[in-house]
């Protein structure tokens, strides 16, 4: 910091007046202390902007990255239930058609029950207790 220490101000004033500090001097210290405040405040501002633009940086390669996990792993899903039809076909248990119907079946319940689950979840998205304690606390 740029202020000085009480000693040095003392051992200054005294040497040269023989009386305590000035005005002047503490004047000085202020203006000294209000510029490193700035400063320091320029300092901290400056960093949180360059980490938001790494923030951000990051935030947009890892969308992008996961953009592409995405399609490669419903490629991955694709080529699983392509094999289980053409097993389903192999075995003899089922004609074309069927294996194919079938599989997009299960495909189907399976996104259901997924629907079912994320609808069942949802209603947590609005803060329901909060939303209530704060009706029941107007309603009094």
């Amino acid at each position: 910091m740029a202020i000085r220490p009480t000693e040095e101000r003392l051992v200054q004033s005294s040497v040269t007046s023989g009386k305590p500090t000035s005005h002047a001097d503490l004047l000085e210290d202020v203006r000294l202390l209000w510029q490193d405040l700035r400063e320091l405040a320029h300092n901290h501002l400056k960093l949180a902007t360059l980490e938001a633009k790494r923030a951000g940086r990051s935030l947009v390669s890892i969308a992008a990255a996961g953009v592409f996990m995405a399609v490669l792993l419903l490629m991955v899903w694709i080529g699983l239930m392509a094999a289980a039809v053409l097993a389903l076909i192999e075995s003899n248990m089922v004609g074309e058609m069927e294996a194919v119907l079938l599989i997009t079946g299960v495909n189907l319940l399976i996104a259901l029950m997924l629907f079912w689950f994320i609808r069942s979840k949802s209603r947590y998205l609005f803060f329901p207790e909060t939303v209530n304690s704060l009706k029941n606390r107007e309603d009094s």
